[in-house]
C-alpha cells in the first residue's frame, strides 16, 4: 500500500548566510498574520535544492513557499497553545544538522570555507530556526495526537480502493537470524594491541604519522588520507574513541586503546569547541582458526537447542546473538526500507541475495544449518536462519495484509485531520501572496483574490 504523505513534510534548509549572493531590494512575498516571508529565505532553500545535485525546477519554489506558509500557521496557533521545545532538543537538532552538513561537504574547514565563518558562529545564527520547525512540529503532533483507526476505518479505507487497482505485493517472508562471532582470548589480541604500540613508539620518536598511516593503518576511509579523520562531535565515534579525542589537548597522542573495531591510537590535530579533528592508525585483529572453532562450537550448540525444541528461537537470540540490531527483536530482522514502521514482513527481492538464497529453499518454521558468512562491517562470524513466515505474491487483501493497510488508512486520517485544521486556520487568518505566485497549483488553497484574504 502506497504510504499516504502527511500535508506539512520536511523542507529544504538554509540559513540566510550560505550563499554568498549580491545585495537586491528585499521583498515580502507572503504574510501569514503577523509574520512575513521574504523572498531572500525562498531563494536561500531554492539554493539548497540545487546545492544538493538536484536539476533546477522553479516549481520547488511553491513547495517551498507552501511549506514556509504551513509553519507560519503551526508556530502562531504553538504560541497560543504555549507549545514550546526544550533548549536541549534544539541543540540536539542543530547538531544531527551540522554533522550531516560536514560530511557532506568533506569535513568543518570545507563546510567553513563554504560558509564563509566558523560552524559556532553559524550554529547561532540558524538557532531560531531550527526552534521555529521544532515547535511546528510539535504543534502538528498535537493537532493529531489523538487520530486513531477503528477496524470499521480501516475497512472503509480498503473498500475505497478500486478491485482492479489493488497493490501488488511480491513474496514476503519473516527472517531470524542467531549470530555468533568470533572473540579473541586477551592472549590473542597482544600481538595486535603490541603492533598498535610500536607503531605509536615509532610515531613518539619522530616518524611521520601521516606516513605511517598510510602505510600501516587498515582504516580504509582514513589510511590514504594520513589517517585525518573529518571533524565530529561527542555523538559520532565510539565512546572510548571520543573519550580520548575530548580528553587531550591539540598535538597530543594517546596510549593504544580498544574499541569494537580494533586497536587505535590517535593524535588530536584541532579542537573547536563541540567539535575535534584527529587522525588515527587502526590495527584490525584476525581471527585465528581457535577462536573461529570456539564461535562454531557456540552456534552449533544453540542451534541444537533451538531445532530440538529445547529453547524458544527469541529466547535463545536474546541470550546468545551477537547482533545487537536482532537480538532484542526475538531475533527477527527488519525491513529496512520501512524502519519507522517496523515490520518483519520482508518482500524477497529486498532480501540480502545470499539470505534469499538460504530461506528460498526453507520450509516455514524450520531453521538453516549455521554457517559461516561475512557482514556488511565485514566482520566474519557464524549464523543460522529461522524463516518464520512466508506469504506468496498477491494482491492486497485485509486477511493477509491488515498491518499494512491499517497504517495507510492512519496516515490517511492524520493527513485529513491536518488539511482541515489548514483549511480552518486559513479562513481565520490574514494571509496574503505576492501575485508572482499565483501560478502555483499547489498554492491554489492559500490564495485568495484580490490579495488580501478576510481578516476573521
Amino acid at each position: 500500500m502506497k504510504r499516504i504523505l502527511v500535508l506539512v513534510g520536511l523542507i529544504f534548509f538554509a540559513a540566510s548566510s550560505i550563499f554568498a549572493q549580491e545585495k537586491v531590494v528585499e521583498k515580502v512575498v507572503a504574510v501569514v498574520g503577523d509574520n512575513i516571508i521574504l523572498k531572500s529565505e525562498i531563494d536561500q532553500q531554492y539554493a539548497q535544492y540545487l546545492i544538493q545535485g538536484n536539476k533546477p525546477d522553479e516549481n520547488i519554489k511553491c513547495s517551498v513557499l507552501q511549506s514556509m506558509l504551513s509553519q507560519k500557521l503551526l508556530t502562531q496557533q504553538a504560541v497560543l497553545d504555549s507549545i514550546t521545545v526544550n533548549d536541549e532538543d534544539i541543540d540536539g537538532e542543530v547538531n544531527r544538522r551540522m554533522r550531516m552538513m560536514v560530511s557532506r561537504a568533506g569535513g568543518q574547514d570545507k563546510l567553513e570555507g563554504f560558509l564563509g565563518k566558523s560552524l559556532i558562529q553559524y550554529k547561532d545564527e540558524i538557532r531560531s530556526d531550527i526552534k521555529e520547525i521544532l515547535v511546528a512540529q510539535k504543534m502538528q503532533a498535537k493537532i493529531t495526537e489523538k487520530v486513531e483507526v477503528t477496524p470499521l476505518e480501516v475497512e472503509r479505507f480498503f473498500k475505497t480502493f478500486p478491485k482492479d487497482s489493488l497493490p501488488e505485493y511480491n513474496t514476503e517472508v519473516e527472517v531470524g537470524e542467531i549470530v555468533v562471532y568470533p572473540e579473541l582470548t586477551k592472549k590473542e589480541k597482544e600481538y595486535y594491541k603490541d603492533k598498535a604500540e610500536s607503531l605509536r613508539l615509532r610515531v613518539k620518536t619522530g616518524e611521520s604519522f601521516s606516513t605511517l598511516a598510510r602505510l600501516y593503518s587498515q582504516d580504509p576511509g582514513s589510511a590514504k588520507e594520513g589517517g585525518e579523520l573529518p571533524s565530529f562531535d561527542r555523538q559520532t565515534m565510539a565512546k572510548e574513541f571520543t573519550s580520548w579525542a575530548f580528553k587531550l589537548k591539540q598535538g597530543e597522542i594517546s596510549p593504544v586503546f580498544e574499541t569494537e573495531f580494533g586497536f587505535h591510537f590517535l593524535e588530536v590535530l584541532d579542537r573547536r569547541g563541540e567539535q575535534v579533528r584527529v587522525r588515527h592508525i587502526l590495527i584490525i585483529p584476525e581471527n585465528t582458526q581457535a577462536s573461529l572453532d570456539r564461535a562454531q562450537v557456540k552456534i552449533d550448540s544453540v542451534y541444537k537447542k533451538v531445532k530440538d525444541g529445547k529453547m524458544d528461537f527469541s529466547a535463545a537470540a536474546a541470550l546468545y546473538s551477537d547482533n545487537n540490531e536482532t537480538k532484542y527483536n526475538g531475533g527477527m530482522m527488519l525491513d529496512a526500507e520501512n524502519v519507522s514502521q517496523r515490520t518483519t514482513h520482508i518482500p524477497t527481492d529486498k532480501l540480502d541475495p545470499k539470505i534469499f538464497l538460504t530461506v528460498d529453499t526453507m520450509k516455514v518454521g524450520s531453521y538453516s544449518k549455521p554457517e559461516l558468512f561475512t557482514d556488511a562491517r565485514g566482520k566474519t562470524g557464524y549464523r543460522f536462519l529461522y524463516l518464520k513466515s512466508k506469504v506468496p505474491p498477491h494482491s492486497a487483501n485485509l486477511a493477509q495484509d491488515l498491518p499494512k493497510i491499517k497504517d495507510a488508512a492512519y496516515e490517511d486520517k492524520i493527513n485529513k485531520t491536518v488539511s482541515k485544521w489548514f483549511e480552518k486556520k486559513r479562513k481565520a487568518t490574514y494571509i496574503k501572496i505576492d501575485k508572482d505566485y499565483y501560478n502555483c497549483d499547489i498554492l491554489k488553497d492559500w490564495i485568495t483574490k484580490p490579495e488580501v484574504a478576510s481578516n476573521n
